[in-house]
């Protein structure tokens, strides 16, 4: 790393900055009519104030909820199973991103299935999909793709350039989820506290801030959109302290050195190219959440790995294990260590849920950054 790429992420750990924001937030929030619930939908948000113990530095009437923002996470068992059965194909490749390995379906998971000799592999980049189905030319090379508005481009400049090249053994199963349909049905919940959010960074660099603008008009909730960065997180609060003495509730970017109001056009334009919003999509714990998830446009259904491989898939909706509490902790009910296997039988190296799987994930968050790892 540069002297100067240093010096700069130093800044933004900086213990003397975060004081005095933590003093900063102190001061304003004394004016606040009303405890603050503030919702950070990105796991990666979560890491940063477990890692940096930036609770203990706000005063006790402000309080996180961990919301629904890791796209391992909320992947329901029946879309790990369709992945398990793809992979049990004859003649097939099936390709993944990292933490999706390890996640429990109903009976296996993708890594008890590598371990049986399934040809399973976790991409680095996923621009090796197309490597590999070039390589591969016999197979069916499956790309299950994950993940929020982030990693959706990816996933549509691979459509494209295989299209392009006429690669025609790449096949997709499409599990890009959105955040704002989740976001309405967390804040429509009758058993909601949440009052405020910390928009997610990278979602935003892509979609852009105005994606917030009607949430944070119809609920009167602040959204301001944060950096990773301790100071990021802690400077984000205070924006959301100060709107809420001042009576106000807009969409706000404190990352501005990433995130613009508009996003990334050219990104935008190729995930509308190649997908649309599905009817319907199930999020674990959650539930059913209209338009909140794309899938293929109807050009790319011989790239469509649900449509073309859709006698293998299995179609019942499938619970969690009882003992798991993911779902309540998703939809922030429930923090991970009210459950009564946190720690214990669920753990990253025998997880019960998704949550304590995934490297955004609460769960696993707590469990490393909160005294029990």
């Amino acid at each position: 790393m540069s002297l100067l790429l240093k010096d700069l992420y130093e800044g933004f750990r900086n213990g003397e900055a975060i004081r005095a924001l933590s003093a900063a937030i102190a001061r304003e929030s004394e004016k606040l009519s009303q405890p603050l619930h503030i919702m950070e939908v990105c796991g990666g948000h979560t890491h940063t104030i477990m890692k940096y113990g930036l609770k203990q530095l706000l005063p006790p009437h402000i309080e996180f909820i961990h919301g629904p923002g890791c796209p391992v996470c909320i992947m329901p068992k029946e879309r790990i199973d369709h992945a398990i059965a793809l992979a049990r194909m004859e003649d097939a490749i099936l390709l993944t991103l990292g933490d999706m390995i390890r996640v429990p379906g109903s009976q296996s998971s993708l890594s008890q299935e590598r371990a049986a000799g399934r040809d399973i592999r976790a991409l680095y980049s996923p621009i090796d999909a197309l490597k590999i189905a070039r390589e591969n030319p016999d197979k069916k090379v499956i790309f299950f793709a994950i993940g929020f508005e982030t990693t959706t481009p990816m996933t549509a400049s691979l459509i494209l350039q295989a299209e392009k090249e006429g690669i025609g053994n790449l096949y997709f199963h499409i599990n890009h989820v959105l955040v704002p349909p989740a976001v309405h049905a967390i804040m429509d919940d009758s058993d909601t506290r949440v009052n405020a959010f910390i928009g997610p960074s990278h979602v935003s660099v892509i979609t852009g801030s105005k994606i917030y603008e009607p949430i944070a008009a119809a609920y009167h909730t602040p959204v301001v959109v944060s950096g990773f960065e301790p100071v990021d997180v802690m400077e984000g609060i205070l924006r959301i302290v100060r709107q809420k003495t001042g009576g106000r509730a807009t969409a706000e970017v404190q990352y501005s050195r990433a995130v613009t109001r508009e996003g990334n056009l050219k990104a935008q334009e190729m995930i509308d190219q190649t997908m649309r919003p599905r009817d319907h999509f199930r999020w674990r714990g959650i539930g059913d959440i209209p338009h909140s998830a794309l899938q293929l446009r109807g050009e790319f259904a011989h790239r469509d790995a649900e449509k073309v491989f859709a006698d293998f898939l299995p179609t019942e909706p499938i619970d969690d294990h009882k003992l798991c509490i993911c779902g309540t902790i998703l939809r922030g009910l429930a923090k991970p260590d009210e459950c009564k296997v946190f720690g214990t039988a669920c753990t990253p190296s025998t997880p019960l849920g998704s949550c304590m799987v995934s490297s955004e994930g609460s769960c696993n968050a707590y469990y490393r950054f909160g005294g029990i790892g």
